[in-house]
């Protein structure tokens, strides 16, 4: 993954559900005193090498208490930004025991223990792209004081995918072992810390993060009492080839857009035309995009085309958006993978589809090339290459039979942007409709896992919908007092810059000002307005179900 991806990617993994929480009942405090910096540094002392499946060796222990030696250095500028301007909002920070350390063989993890306020939670935030580096948790542990945080840096170091290349070790490490040593390992350094174990314990990550999510669910369902999954990569492989369609579609075999930017406007308005309205409130925001009926012939031009029509679309023009929207088929039209992308995402087009995840994906893995040899999207073979993309089939988070997870007590909230166009969304919500059919139906899963699709919002974060939600409390309030979560609050904070809006804390402060709030609702309902009162308030809103 690029490195401006990563931008977004690090937005749901760490940053955007933040819960600023008073200090609880269950804290556990220590006395300050020069003490703590020796009872910090001798966990490098302490040996977790016979820890079960997880041998565990703590390279340093540090006592931090600035907020900028917290968040450390990123390794890019992009990140360097967003560290900046955390240790800016964020002031001054409790001290950390901060613990760098790795299981065997190479998987490295950096975990954050509150000093004197731990309110007896574990939570493991998620990474981004291809990981490789444990930066992400010093953002999260700013933005959720009094938990003990952890994250990964999935087996390797470095943001490209060359480690890849003649690595099983690796590449198990990635696809699935990585996330639950660490979980292992960070439980066990956490229970010798404070001599106690956490009373509950979490997962947060969004992009690669909720995948790593959804694996914990499926293989290793008794980590985490809750996890929050957001868009998370369904199988890596076939995401990859998914984007290599996307791209075909909308570059052809060369390098220009067969969209001009006028003619993606006239698309936007129309799907706009066509489905804003679903909600009742007509804001440029597509409520139910999953369900959004909308025909790109309809904008088909007509032979005297002229004037106003001159935005229209040929035949083939309307089969590539047709195909953007649609699931990837061979020659004989048989469909390969589930949808794509969904109506209402057009503006996002032009920037993201000139540069996908198969590009890399299958550069690094070589699953369709030969090392050494040039290879680009346009040499991908819907007849040939799709049918080797099994051999990634390690890198694989689709399994629709959660029934252990569920039995263990489990709560999972998993959320998607709709205006998505780097995850291809169309396979979290085939996803979620397998997992009624064999969990036994909608009651049945949805008093375990809940699917929220949020309108107009971005991949992780951002957009034009309500896209600021306090992922983590809703997901509390289930395990914890088991308070289902039937409707979140979304807002749409105004006027701040990008890497501005990931720094939110919840509740939202005074300063920040808010364009509107939404009710957001699991899947398959969606918010409509009520017909009176104030439409940018999310109490004027009630759930439907698509017709």
């Amino acid at each position: 993954m690029t490195r401006p991806m990563l931008l977004s990617l690090l937005a749901g993994s760490t940053l955007l559900a933040i819960a600023s929480k008073p200090t609880s009942a269950n804290e556990t405090h220590w006395a300050g005193s020069a003490s703590e910096a020796v009872r910090c540094e001798s966990l490098a002392e302490t040996d977790f090498s016979n820890l079960h499946d997880a041998a565990t060796q703590i390279s340093t222990a540090n006592l931090v208490v600035a907020v900028g030696e917290l968040l450390g250095d990123l390794g890019w500028p992009e990140l360097d930004a967003l560290r900046d301007l955390a240790v800016k909002h964020a002031g001054s920070v409790q001290p950390y025991c901060r613990v760098r350390g790795y299981v065997t063989s190479n998987v490295g993890f950096e975990l954050l223990l509150p000093v004197s306020h731990w309110n007896g939670k574990f939570l493991q935030v998620g990474c981004g792209g291809w990981c490789g580096t444990t930066g992400y948790v010093g953002l999260s542990c700013v933005l959720h004081p009094g938990y003990a945080c952890i994250s990964t840096d999935m087996g390797h170091t470095g943001a490209g995918g060359v480690w890849f290349r003649s690595n099983l070790q690796g590449q198990i490490d990635f696809s699935y072992r990585a996330t639950h040593v660490t979980a292992l390992a960070g439980k066990a350094v956490t229970e010798h810390y404070y001599s106690k174990k956490p009373e509950r314990s979490y997962f947060l990550g969004c992009s690669t993060g909720g995948y790593q999510g959804m694996v914990e669910v499926q293989r290793f369902p008794w980590d985490f009492d809750g996890i929050v999954a957001g868009a998370p990569d369904m199988d890596e492989s076939d995401l990859a080839a998914r984007g290599i369609w996307i791209k075909q579609s909308f570059l052809g075999h060369g390098a220009k857009p067969l969209l001009t930017p006028g003619q993606i406007r006239r698309v936007h308005q129309a799907a706009l035309s066509r489905c804003d309205l679903d909600d009742g409130v007509r804001d440029g925001i597509i409520s139910d995009p999953v369900h959004c009926k909308f025909d790109p012939a309809d904008l088909l031009c007509k032979a005297d085309s002229r004037g106003a029509e001159a935005d229209c679309l040929t035949a083939q023009q309307v089969q590539a958006v047709k195909n953007i929207y649609g699931a990837p088929v061979n020659s004989k039209g048989i469909a390969l993978s589930t949808r794509g992308v969904f109506p209402g995402s057009e503006n996002l087009w032009s920037e993201e589809f000139a540069e996908t995840w198969g590009d890399e994906y299958f550069k690094a893995t070589e699953l369709v090339s030969e090392p050494g040899k040039h290879w680009n999207y346009a040499d991908f073979d819907f007849d040939r290459d799709y049918a080797r993309s099994g051999v990634g089939v390690v890198f694989t988070d689709t399994n629709p039979d959660l029934r252990k997870f569920k039995a263990a007590g489990g709560k999972l909230i998993v959320y998607q942007g709709g205006n998505d166009v780097l995850e291809i969304p169309g396979a979290v919500v085939d996803y979620y409709e397998t997992v009624e059919k064999t969990m036994g139906g909608r009651s049945a899963t949805q008093d375990f896992f809940r699917l929220f699709v949020i309108p107009g919002m971005n991949h992780c974060t951002g957009g034009d919908g309500a896209f600021a939600v306090d992922y983590l409390s809703y997901l509390e309030q289930w395990v914890e007092q088991g308070k289902v979560p039937d409707v979140m609050i979304g807002a749409h904070p105004d006027g701040l810059q990008k890497l501005e809006s990931w720094l939110l804390k919840f509740p939202l402060e005074p300063d920040v000002h808010v364009a509107f709030t939404r009710a957001l609702y699991p899947y398959p309902q969606y918010a409509k307005y009520i017909g009176r009162g104030d439409p940018n308030k999310a109490e004027n809103f009630k759930p439907v179900l698509p017709h």
